[in-house]
This record gives C-alpha cells, sequence and structure tokens, in this order.
C-alpha cells in the first residue's frame, strides 16, 4: 500500500466559513435504494420553495461558497426542480444536481441548462439496486456512465462528474474506472471515488447525549462479520498500479488528526486515451488562490470550457514542476501545438473513522455541510439529527460487551 504523506500535498485552503460548496437537500425522495445511502428514503419529503430559499439563506448567512450541490434523495424527482436551479442561479451560484440520473431524459436536461444548471454529478454503483443494471459489475456499468456522459455532452457547456461508492468487493475495478475516465477526459470534468462507511455496532456502543442508542435503527448499520472499512491509501495504490507516475497535489484532512487523507484530490492532464501529466501542489495552490483573489471564493466546479484549457493551465509550470514534466511529455509531439489538453480530477474521499477509543474523525471543514434547524450540520449524518438532535457519541466496549468510558490523553506541554 502506498504510503500518503499529507505534508507533500497542498492544504485545501476551505474552512468553515469561507469553503467551496454548499450542500443543498430539497427532498429525502429517491427512486432507488443504494446499499451505501445514508439517508432515508421518504416519499413526502419534498421541501417547498419558501423552505429552499431560507436554506440558502442560511448558506449565505455563514460562509462563502461557489457552487451549490444540489442532492437529496434525488433532486430530479422534485416537481419543481427547474425553478429550484434557477433560484441558486439567481444567487449568482453555480448549480450542480447530483444524481442518479435515472430520471434524467434529453428534454429535462435542456429544462434545466435554460434554467442555470452548471453541471451534474452522477452517481453511479454497483450496489444501487437499479432497473436494468441489477447484476452489473463497475466495469459493465461503465457504458450507463459513458451514455450520461455524452447526453451531457450534446446538450453543450455544462459540466460532468461521476461519483462510486467503492466497497471492498468492488474496490477491485477502480484502476478500470479511471482508465475509463481518461478514455472520455473530453467530456468527463470529475471522477470521485467515495469511500464506503457504517457503524461498527460490534466494537462501539453509541449514544445521545446520556442516552444509549439501539443501533438497528441507524440506516447506515452493518452488523455483518464482512464489514470493511475502505482507506483513501489503498485507492490511492489502486490508481498507481495502473499509473505509476500519479501523485496527488492537494487534499483536506480530519478533524481528529492533521495526518489523516479525507479527500484526497488528483488533476492530470491529457487527450482521450492519453495522461500527459499531473497538477503539482503549487499549481493547485495557483489556481485557489487566484480565483479567490479575483472572484472572491473558492473554486469549486469547473466547466468544460475551462477544463479543455490545458495548454494554458501548463503556463503555471513556472512554479510547478509537475506540470513543467507535463508540458515536456506533451510538446515532444509538435503537432500537439494544434490538439487540446484537456484537465480531468480525480477525487478520493474518506468519510468518518472512528478509531479504537471512539474518537470521530471527520472531514474538516466539511464542504458536504447542510442545512438543519437553521444551522450548518454534516449532511452525511443528517439521519441523526432527525432522529435525536445531534450527532451521536461512540464509546468503545470492552471485553464483556458494555461500553467504557475513555479519558483522552492530555497533550503535553511544548518545550521551548
Amino acid at each position: 500500500m502506498s504510503a500518503l504523506n499529507h505534508l507533500d500535498y497542498y492544504r485545501l485552503p476551505w474552512n468553515l466559513a469561507d469553503n467551496s460548496i454548499a450542500w443543498l437537500e430539497p427532498t429525502t425522495k429517491c427512486n432507488l435504494a443504494c446499499y451505501g445511502c445514508y439517508r432515508r428514503n421518504e416519499q413526502d419529503g419534498h421541501k417547498p420553495l419558501e423552505a429552499i430559499e431560507e436554506d440558502l439563506d442560511v448558506f449565505q448567512k455563514f460562509r462563502k461558497f461557489d457552487a451549490v450541490s444540489i442532492a437529496g434523495g434525488d433532486p430530479l424527482v422534485h416537481p419543481e426542480i427547474a425553478e429550484i436551479v434557477r433560484r441558486v442561479k439567481r444567487r449568482d451560484l453555480k448549480p450542480i444536481i447530483n444524481t442518479n440520473g435515472l430520471a434524467l431524459t434529453p428534454q429535462l436536461l435542456a429544462e434545466l441548462k435554460r434554467a442555470g444548471a452548471f453541471g451534474f454529478t452522477f452517481h453511479v454503483d454497483s450496489k444501487q439496486n437499479r432497473p436494468g443494471w441489477k447484476d452489473a459489475n463497475e466495469l459493465e456499468l461503465n457504458e450507463l456512465r459513458t451514455r450520461f456522459a455524452r447526453m451531457v455532452a450534446d446538450a453543450g457547456d455544462i459540466a460532468c462528474a461521476f461519483n462510486s461508492t467503492v466497497y471492498e468487493d468492488s474496490k477491485k475495478f477502480v484502476p478500470e474506472m479511471a482508465k475509463w475516465a481518461e478514455r472520455h477526459i473530453d467530456i468527463v470534468q470529475l471522477m470521485v471515488f467515495i469511500m464506503y462507511r457504517a457503524i461498527d455496532a460490534g466494537r462501539f456502543d453509541f449514544y445521545a447525549g446520556p442516552t444509549k442508542l439501539d443501533t438497528s435503527d441507524f440506516i447506515y448499520n452493518d452488523e455483518g462479520d464482512d464489514k470493511v472499512d475502505v482507506k483513501a491509501e489503498e485507492i490511492y495504490a489502486l490508481l498507481k498500479s495502473e499509473y505509476p507516475d500519479l501523485d496527488a497535489c492537494a487534499f483536506l484532512n480530519g478533524t481528529a488528526r492533521p495526518d489523516s487523507i479525507k479527500w484526497l484530490l488528483t488533476g492530470r492532464l491529457g487527450r482521450p486515451g492519453k495522461v500527459y501529466g499531473y497538477m503539482g501542489k503549487k499549481g493547485m495552490e495557483m489556481l485557489q488562490t487566484f480565483h479567490h483573489l479575483f472572484m472572491d471564493r473558492y473554486l469549486a466546479y469547473s466547466g468544460p470550457r475551462t477544463t479543455r484549457m490545458g495548454k494554458t493551465m501548463l503556463l503555471l509550470g513556472a512554479l510547478d514542476g509537475r506540470l513543467r514534466t507535463a508540458a515536456r511529455r506533451f510538446y515532444a509531439n509538435p503537432l500537439n501545438a494544434f490538439r487540446r489538453l484537456h484537465y480531468q480530477s480525480i477525487m478520493v474521499i474518506q468519510p468518518i473513522d472512528l478509531y479504537d477509543d471512539g474518537t470521530q474523525n471527520m472531514c474538516d471543514s466539511c464542504p458536504d455541510l447542510t442545512v438543519w434547524n437553521g444551522q450548518l450540520v454534516y449532511s452525511c449524518r443528517m439521519d441523526e439529527q432527525l432522529n435525536y438532535g445531534c450527532n451521536v457519541t461512540s464509546h468503545p466496549k470492552d471485553s464483556s460487551g458494555s461500553a467504557v468510558a475513555v479519558v483522552p490523553e492530555q497533550p503535553k506541554p511544548i518545550s521551548h
């Protein structure tokens, strides 16, 4: 397994008040039942437009951001999804629709483009129980991913991204999924691998305040003996097995450990079927810094007009050695001076980790915070807010199966 040293990468500059994304949930209703989902499917879960406006007001009260991830549930089942997109766009924000794509048609896509949709993120994986694809593995699902990518490309000037939940039995497909994204680097701007997580009721007890909880009520409970948390380092090693010179450029750490990797970003430059090189940490730092300097917000998604300007990005090689290497490889063929060079992001996201003492390691300065009771909360733990009004705590069990109190180690004074 390839070791990841966080000090080798640019720490993404996002913080609680100044970030890149807001996570809007206009509905909890969904037309699929994904195995790894952390939200209950509520058939009457549509929010009215007035409540959605209130959520947007809360976001803009507490933080700067570049894009609004319109999620759920599946937002395409909301009867007023086009108007939701329109209202996000009216606030000079990028509306990004996070969907499984099941309800998307060319007609609806055209309507959403007219409303101001900036991009789509399609969630496609092999444990969605998707009609017509129930027995398909991740490689077979590349056919479906291609359909969605072509549909978006045909609509013109809309960003296209894919995410997939990675399980212990599906992680072996990650290299080939990355190769699929490489072959479609001209129409796919982002590929995201999200590590599977569930609570571990065998090792921990869970509490809301002083009240011990029945973990069978948790939507993301997994009491099977085969439960395995996939780590970012594993996915990075698998990617390196296919692309030996691959290297990440930026990361986001955890709330409990500064050296933990929660979001790992790789930026690569190439043409369909060919990667010439990678963005280095200085290049990503310049992109984020310049965007914030001129736009007063950190960059989230980039559209196809930007990502096909890879040759312009090579100019950042003045301060970025990896981009200089990419430039040498690209211009080794003089004919490439007349060809487009595309930029594509690969993101690995490792959600909550539970350490042996019960400490919960969340994504520091999480971009995917949503609104609950007028405050920003973790979207991946909304089920806890709905059921208990707070995030639950975890405590390790002793050998008898009972929870034990753990006194955290106190920090030692710094010697000078």
